[in-house]
């Protein structure tokens, strides 16, 4: 049986900042960067990510770029999206459709996202991201911050931010 210990060791996964594990699996070093107004960035970069039973929520965090996610063990990872305009949608991404579960969630930059394990023991998910990850274009969440903008979704925000002060960005690669 495939554990999240298993993936964890064989995948060479270290603990993420907004939850979870991870380990970055591609960036695009032969092509020449992008120009964002945060810097130049790689055209694209993808990683491993896992939720487990032990670290199961990857908590309130936004990202400039965009993302696709990409279930490929595991049990399912509910996401959470509030957008720009106060909207909030839930997406369950799993291995069945029949069930309403996608394989692929898009997931445009500029919006809030949380995920959490939806049962078990792990779920094993791929990220792409466009232009490329950098932390520098990554904010975990505050949620003092968020309830000033989404004030609508106070049970939801304080469910899934990550209990620390101040905003925190990491150095480390994704």
């Amino acid at each position: 049986m495939l554990t999240a210990d298993h993936w964890i060791e064989t995948l060479g996964l270290e603990e993420h900042a907004e939850g979870g594990y991870f380990r970055r699996t591609f960036q695009a070093d032969h092509r020449p960067r992008v120009p964002t107004p945060a810097g130049d960035r790689y055209t694209l970069t993808s990683i491993h990510y896992l939720l487990t039973r032990r670290s199961p929520i990857g908590h309130w965090h936004l990202n400039r770029s965009d993302i696709l996610h990409f279930h490929h063990h595991g049990e399912p990872i509910t996401y959470h999206l509030l957008f720009p305009d106060g909207r909030h949608r839930t997406a369950v991404l799993g291995q069945d459709p029949g069930q309403g579960q996608l394989l692929t969630l898009a997931v445009a930059g500029g919006v809030w996202k949380a995920s959490h394990l939806t049962d078990g023991d792990h779920g094993l998910i791929s990220e792409a991201v466009a232009p490329g990850f950098d932390y520098a274009d990554m904010t975990l969440a505050r949620a003092q911050d968020l309830l000033q903008t989404f004030p609508q979704h106070e049970e939801l925000i304080h469910a899934y931010c990550r209990p620390r002060i101040g905003v925190t960005r990491n150095t480390t690669l994704r």
